[in-house]
């Protein structure tokens, strides 16, 4: 069992990871939390009622490690409720790389479309208190919370 614990500048937020249903993408958050890749990345789109997306040192939505991987889906995991963590991509099913989100509610318009590979289980109240953001809609808001570090637990 994997726990991964995103220090942010509004609190920890702890996510289960599902290392059997997503493999791929354990691995590679895993890989990237511990080469410091997520350390001080901002929140760059907080959306309520959606998402927290993050992963990219940016903050453009265009970084990457310079890689991607396929996607994984498992029929099991699904955007049923809030806490729910997945890769973002590029709207390619082999766009993976080092962008994921965090689900402020249900999302099943996601299902299918991106990789599940966690839950949050502690700090979910945490989302709550990220600036919101969409950086799509609003360049002008240049403050971002981050993600300051990331540090995983093995079990």
């Amino acid at each position: 069992e994997y726990l991964a614990t995103l220090h942010t500048t509004q609190g920890d937020i702890v996510i289960k990871l599902y290392p059997e249903q997503a493999p791929l993408a354990v691995n590679n958050f895993i890989f990237l939390s511990q080469q410091g890749w997520y350390d001080e990345n901002p929140f760059y789109s907080v959306i309520p009622e959606k998402f927290a997306l993050t992963g990219d040192p940016t903050g453009s939505s265009l970084g990457t490690p310079g890689y991607t991987f396929r996607k994984e889906t498992d029929a099991s995991l699904t955007f049923d409720r809030a806490g729910v963590v997945a890769m973002n991509n590029a709207g390619s099913p082999n766009s993976n790389g080092s962008q994921f989100f965090i689900t402020f509610d249900s999302q099943p318009e996601f299902n299918g479309k991106f990789t599940i590979f966690g839950q949050v289980v502690e700090g979910l109240d945490i989302l709550t208190l990220l600036v919101q953001r969409d950086a799509a809609q609003d360049a002008t808001n240049q403050y971002f919370d981050q993600i300051l570090s990331v540090t995983i637990d093995e079990k």
